[in-house]
């Protein structure tokens, strides 16, 4: 799960192919990539570089002109709950999840394991929860997408699925450019 930093609240989301990111809007600052999906917050915009923030209170810079921006109050499709609206299910994977990732780590602090069994206990785990409020995000990995939810219903908010012929952004990483290199 993740731990909100106070005042964050999604208002885009990581492109499905992951986006590099740098600690300033310099090319030469490059830090660790987004991963795919990730919800953000965008928190100031100069140029085509965004500054962004995550859950968990980490910035960076970014594309922006990349980033997929999210509606405020995601719509939610009216009916009873089933099981692939019904957030109880797709909460206790994360739980287990989260419980499983847990004890890997305790079991690496205490020496049990090493960084190369660590990795491997936790390759391809990937758990996301985003709880603001009422409003809640959950990574569905089996689906491969975002849902939104208020805590009655889950609906789709963003897939990484690629969708046929898509091919992602296919940039070049961003650049800045000085008024001496304009042509």
């Amino acid at each position: 799960m993740t731990t909100t930093t106070p005042g964050f609240r999604p208002t885009h989301v990581v492109p499905a192919d992951g986006m590099p990111a740098w600690e300033a809007p310099d090319p030469g600052r490059p830090t660790v990539p987004l991963d795919p999906l990730l919800p953000v917050q965008l928190v100031e915009r100069h140029g085509d570089w965004a500054h962004i923030s995550c859950a968990n209170g980490w910035a960076a810079w970014v594309d922006g002109r990349y980033l997929v921006a999210v509606p405020h109050d995601p719509p939610l499709p009216g009916g009873p709950a089933t099981e692939a609206t019904d957030p109880r299910p797709l909460l206790a994977r994360a739980q287990h999840a989260l419980a499983d990732y847990r004890a890997a780590v305790e079991d690496l602090a205490g020496g049990g394991l090493d960084g190369e069994s660590f990795r491997g206990r936790t390759h391809g785990l990937r758990i996301g929860v985003v709880v603001d409020g009422e409003s809640m995000w959950l990574y569905d990995p089996a689906q491969g997408r975002w849902l939104y939810g208020d805590g009655r219903r889950l609906s789709t908010y963003v897939t990484d699925r690629r969708q046929p012929g898509h091919d992602g952004p296919g940039h070049d990483p961003t650049r800045v450019v000085t008024p001496d290199d304009r042509a």
